[in-house]
């Protein structure tokens, strides 16, 4: 992984449909940190996977002229792109206080949950789920072993968190 690091990289998993590409931020034996490059030359907010199942880690031509492109346009990674990756708590924690909406999702693609930190100890993450409207809408809790990505700092999230702001007005 040290090689990859500030450079664009897609990472495929055995068990997901879905393929990853972003610049590679940091890493640990339990989680990647990417800035996401969900298509053609754009980044858009941060993605954290968790470090299972990778079936893949590739840095292609492709891959090299897409980040030579993002680049040109003013891309710049740094420190201040680094999180603390050391477990789920500290990942957590550390968003809700940065950031505070985040979005998880669990192995499958079909769904992903747009929220914000209720609690979180060993058994269970306990969200207050944000709906498609902009409204908090009841408490939802996950297995944190299941939890596979988590988004930060996105087009879409932060979309919404402007709606929950003009909905508390």
């Amino acid at each position: 992984m040290e090689q990859y690091l500030r450079q664009l990289i897609s990472i495929g998993f055995t068990d997901k449909k879905e393929i990853f590409t972003g610049f590679l931020i940091d890493y640990s034996d339990d989680w990647i940190l990417l800035k996401n490059n969900p298509v053609d030359f754009i980044i858009d907010g941060f993605v954290i996977l968790r470090n299972k199942n990778i079936e893949a880690i590739e840095r292609d031509q492709e891959l090299e002229f897409t980040e030579k492109v993002i680049r040109m346009k003013g891309l710049k990674t740094n420190a201040d792109d680094i999180i603390p990756i050391r477990d789920l708590a500290s990942i957590i924690h550390f968003i809700t206080a940065k950031y505070g909406i985040f979005q998880i999702a669990k192995k499958s693609a079909k769904s992903a949950y747009l929220g914000k930190l209720i609690e979180l100890n060993d058994e269970e993450l306990t969200i207050d789920f944000l709906d498609t409207k902009g409204y908090f809408g009841g408490e939802l809790s996950f297995n944190p072993e299941k939890i596979r990505v988590i988004e930060f700092d996105t087009d879409y999230i932060n979309s919404f968190k402007l709606v929950v702001a003009e909905n508390e007005n």
